[in-house]
């Protein structure tokens, strides 16, 4: 299965990627507004983008990847923070292809550690991440602060 990074020629069929996964997190749907931040991270570059292309030449998923860094393990770690496969091409690998992706590119770039977040209900995903060695974290309980911000916006 075909996966590559993504360039701005993708920008089209992955902003429509990008709403979906908005979408299935019951956001409003915001085409324009996906586009401009997937545009943002293609330029700015602080991020990592993988598309899996399919048979037809078609965007069928994608994985996004945010650098961060652990003080207490002294090292890098990336946040995998969006993983999504068009509803056509589920059930194909997809999903499974473009994860164990990101951890080649991970360890391609030195980095050990990765992490995500998905819902408590997100039984699909839990199923696919535990099948390939992920484990839930018991350690720590994990808060976020939401607050409008003009930097939020892209």
């Amino acid at each position: 299965m075909p996966i590559r990074y993504a360039t701005p020629q993708d920008l089209d069929p992955l902003s429509q990627l990008l709403d979906g996964y908005r979408q299935f997190y019951r956001q409003e749907p915001n085409l324009e507004g996906a586009r401009r931040f997937l545009q943002a991270r293609l330029e700015r570059g602080d991020s990592h983008i993988l598309v899996h292309v399919g048979p037809q030449g078609e965007l069928q998923g994608f994985v996004q990847l945010y650098p961060l860094l652990s003080t207490v393990r002294l090292a890098p770690l990336w946040l995998l923070n969006d993983l999504f496969v068009s509803p056509e091409a589920r059930r194909g690998g997809v999903g499974r292809a473009l994860m164990q992706a990101a951890r080649e590119l991970a360890e391609s770039h030195g980095v050990g550690h990765l992490k995500l977040a998905t819902e408590i209900d997100n039984r699909t995903a839990q199923a696919l991440y535990e099948s390939l060695g992920w484990q839930r974290d018991t350690t720590f309980y994990h808060y976020g602060l939401l607050f409008d911000s003009q930097a939020s916006q892209d």
